[in-house]
């Protein structure tokens, strides 16, 4: 029987629900940190430690990453509003959170499974290594071979969690991901896609890439190493598009070669992009109107959302949009622009089960 398997154990596809596809609930981002601009340096409290505020909140929201509190992402502040968070998502209809923390940014599994259990939400977790400039230097040497035993491990038989003095369990990973590189990529990461094809032909899993954010050729770097290891590109899903394929033949060029194409950084309305000045990061508006192109194109059945929160200020507790932006604000707009309810149905629901089962 096919399955997904989730922190707290197996479901069936389907009862996976609305399934947002990439999301973090607690990491460590600090190797990330952008100063803001010297002219605005007191509204960050000298640079870094204030915490957000109405009178800041305007700065944070154009320099995510020029505030250290912010960007501490796996702090007591942090972990209680992902619970809250978690909790209006589940109010407002969300059934399912696909984790995407691996190694190099400090995967908290114990949190997964606490909030899971608390809230009633399916919560997916991945393994993995990120981007090889997060990692220790004696994981940067790891083979190939070592990174399959690696993913098959945590998939298969799962970590040992200990989530009280007492009590031990045992947690699978439901998925491979997000497998993270630069552009080049290293060869640190070639390996760790390379271990992704392998490892998803033998066990038929799902795997997401975070792409390069310094070229549009990234995506298809990433899916040509992946697909060359055995990777099927039908359980594949390439994300962070909105920052990385702009163009739209060049979007549809990519969606030929069958993965999902996931924009998850739905929330996000700054243009401006700490990580990459060059960029112009587009609007939920401009989101909405790529997954058209997409639909319009035969491609509904490869479009995958969510919002990517890593940093505080987009949760709810510290005023940002939350989980439950994508049900409350995007949904409607989506009917606005000729999206059925079915059409939105697949694309929240069944697609992530598609990608999920095995």
């Amino acid at each position: 029987m096919e399955k997904i398997q989730t922190v707290l154990g197996d479901i069936k596809p389907q009862d996976l629900g609305i399934t947002l596809t990439h999301e973090h609930f607690s990491l460590n981002f600090d190797k990330f940190f952008c100063a803001p601009p010297e002219s605005l340096a007191k509204y960050f409290n000298d640079g870094v430690n204030e915490k957000l505020h109405l009178k800041n909140a305007g700065f944070i929201r154009q320099y995510p990453y020029g505030s250290k509190y912010n960007i501490n992402y796996e702090d007591e502040d942090t972990h209680k509003a992902v619970m809250n968070d978690v909790k209006i998502f589940k109010e407002f209809g969300g059934s399912s959170i696909v984790e995407n923390t691996t190694c190099g940014i400090n995967q908290n599994l114990k949190l997964m499974y606490e909030i899971s259990k608390e809230t009633g939400v399916n919560v997916i977790a991945g393994t993995g290594y990120y981007l090889g400039m997060t990692q220790k230097s004696d994981v940067l040497d790891i083979s190939v071979e070592k990174m399959v035993d690696s993913y098959t491990q945590e998939i298969v038989e799962g970590i040992d969690v200990k989530i009280s003095p007492s009590e031990t369990v045992k947690v699978k990973c439901g998925m491979i991901g997000e497998i993270g590189s630069a552009y080049p990529i290293s060869e640190f990461e070639k390996r760790a896609i390379i271990a992704a094809g392998e490892t998803q032909s033998a066990l038929k899993c799902g795997v997401t890439f975070h792409p390069g954010r310094d070229s549009p050729n990234s995506p298809f770097e990433v899916m040509r190493i992946y697909l060359e290891a055995g990777g099927n590109a039908s359980k594949c899903i390439m994300s962070h598009l909105d920052r990385t394929i702009l163009d739209d033949d060049k979007l549809l060029e990519f969606s030929d070669l069958g993965g999902y194409c996931q924009y998850d950084f739905f929330g996000l309305e700054c243009s401006h992009f700490q990580m990459n000045h060059k960029i112009d990061m587009p609007s939920d508006a401009q989101r909405i109107g790529k997954l058209n192109l997409l639909k319009e194109h035969g491609k509904l059945n490869r479009i995958l959302m969510s919002h990517d929160i890593h940093t505080k200020h987009r949760l709810v507790e510290f005023g940002g949009h939350g989980f439950s932006h994508i049900i409350n604000n995007i949904v409607p707009k989506m009917k606005t622009r000729g999206f059925t309810q079915d059409e939105i149905d697949t694309i929240l629901i069944k697609n992530p089960a598609d990608w999920l089962k095995f």
